[in-house]
């Protein structure tokens, strides 16, 4: 009895440190630093979104336009605006300034996201790649826009890549953190 009482505590801190290898710990403050929730005044435009924008009293300036590589839009009368990390007030008031300076008087200029780039997801899923961004989705919406988990899949945390002011940043995330556009997620194989 006292042999396997001790073959039992001689194995446990095995097994437990085994038990921790199963999920990594979260880690999100990197990601955090960039924003987290829902998208509010303070996105960025960025290449893939879709703007909408009117020109108030000019029908045929105001359309829906395609943001660029190059984080550019084209616009008749003014041509290239770059609006890549501005949020759509800047934007809004950049493309005022540009009608104003000899094309339109006194111009009023809305910009709206009409589509929000894509996110993509990778890895124990389903079906992996490029989707629509919804607004307010976490992991595990993804997960299930990507037609659920793949058979190995490790079902409590991803690994989530997003960019952020000074390069790409990447963190361990529960399934309940929220998705940005442009991020990408990678379901990772559960190690039992």
């Amino acid at each position: 009895m006292a042999m396997q009482r001790r073959a039992f505590l001689l194995a446990l801190p095995s097994v437990l440190a085994l038990g921790g290898c199963l999920r990594p710990d979260f880690r999100t403050v990197d990601l955090d630093a960039t924003g987290t929730g829902s998208i509010g005044a303070r996105y960025s435009l960025a290449a893939g979104d879709k703007l909408r924008v009117i020109v108030f009293g000019q029908d045929n300036l105001s359309n829906i336009y395609a943001v660029d590589g190059g984080g550019r839009i084209a616009m008749p009368l003014i041509g290239v605006v770059q609006v890549g990390g501005q949020t759509t007030a800047q934007a809004a008031r950049l493309i005022e300034s540009k009608l104003a300076a000899g094309f339109v008087r006194e111009p009023h200029v809305t910009v709206e996201v009409d589509a929000y780039r894509p996110f993509y997801i990778l890895g124990e899923v389903t079906t992996s790649g490029q989707y629509p961004y919804v607004n307010g989705m976490t992991v595990e919406t993804a997960v299930a826009i990507a037609a659920g988990f793949g058979p190995r899949a490790a079902r409590d945390y991803a690994v989530l890549t997003r960019e952020g002011p000074g390069g790409l940043v990447n963190g361990i995330v529960p399934m309940s953190y929220p998705v940005r556009p442009g991020d990408t997620i990678v379901v990772k194989e559960r190690f039992f």
